[in-house]
Parts: C-alpha cells; sequence; structure tokens
C-alpha cells in the first residue's frame, strides 16, 4: 500500500503534481484527480489543506480553460453556419446559470458542463466561482473519506 500512495502522490513533485493532475483532470481528459491528492496526503498528513487548496485551485483552473473552449467552440460554430446557435436540450441549464457550475465537481458530466457554460456564454467570473465552491468541496469530502476508510500511519 505504501509503495501504491508513493507513487501515485509524486513526493519528490508534492503539491506542483497535485495542481498539474487536478487540472488535467478538470478538462475533458479522463483522468481523476483524487488518487494523487489522497497519496500525498496519506504521505505527509501535514499537506491535508495545502493540497486541497492546490488541488481546488488546479482543478478550477482546468475548469476555466473548459469554459473558454466551450465559448471558442460556440464562436466557430456561429461562424461557420453564419448563424447563432442554441442547443434546445441544455435550456434548463441556461436557466440555473452560472450557478448550475456547482455541479462542475460530478463524475463524467461535470467538465463538460464547464464547457457547455461557455458555449451558452454564461458569465464568465460567477461560473468560475461557483466551480471552484463545487470543487473544494469536493476535493474536501473525497479526501475526508478517503482519510476515513484509510487510517493510520503509512509508514
Amino acid at each position: 500500500m505504501h509503495q501504491l500512495l508513493h507513487w501515485l502522490a509524486l513526493p519528490q513533485f508534492g503539491l506542483g503534481t497535485v495542481f498539474v493532475v487536478s487540472f488535467i483532470s478538470a478538462t475533458l481528459l479522463p483522468l481523476g484527480s483524487e488518487p494523487a491528492v489522497f497519496g500525498l496526503i496519506k504521505l505527509n498528513p501535514g499537506l491535508f489543506w495545502p493540497a486541497i487548496l492546490v488541488a481546488t485551485a488546479g482543478n478550477t483552473a482546468g475548469g476555466a480553460v473548459s469554459w473558454w473552449m466551450g465559448l471558442g467552440t460556440h464562436k466557430v460554430v456561429d461562424r461557420a453556419a453564419g448563424h447563432p446557435t442554441e442547443l434546445r436540450a441544455l435550456a434548463w441549464l441556461r436557466r440555473f446559470g452560472p450557478r448550475a457550475c456547482l455541479l462542475s465537481w460530478l463524475p463524467i458530466v461535470g467538465d463538460p458542463l464547464c464547457a457547455v457554460a461557455g458555449w451558452l456564454r454564461l458569465p464568465f467570473w460567477p461560473c468560475v466561482a461557483y466551480m471552484a465552491v463545487g470543487k473544494f468541496l469536493r476535493y474536501l469530502v473525497m479526501t475526508t473519506a478517503l482519510l476515513y476508510v484509510w487510517p493510520g500511519a503509512v509508514a
């Protein structure tokens, strides 16, 4: 177990690794950052809050990039079609507005949700703020739950 945690956390890189993995996992690439966060905290319990905050920052920044990708995609489609586009199936998302980005922490649908928020041209900064809250709560709950399931020192 110790070797697996050591490998997942990449302790020689520490918080920088957590940021990069969290950032990448918030894009449309299929990657989970929770194992890296959990591994680093399990090996270095004193980094609980810094790791949670760095993971939140990385994941929120990745969500913001997804938002911009969605906006850019919408603009390209508008230019190609010669008229504004609208996804009728996502009208309910428009009703919720930036608050819908609270759900960006959800597996599978959360990361595309950030891109769709950009596609729908929802306000950037409110979306980022809601993303940050949702992602912070995810890391806090997931890491605390994992530490509860696997308590005790690794060494």
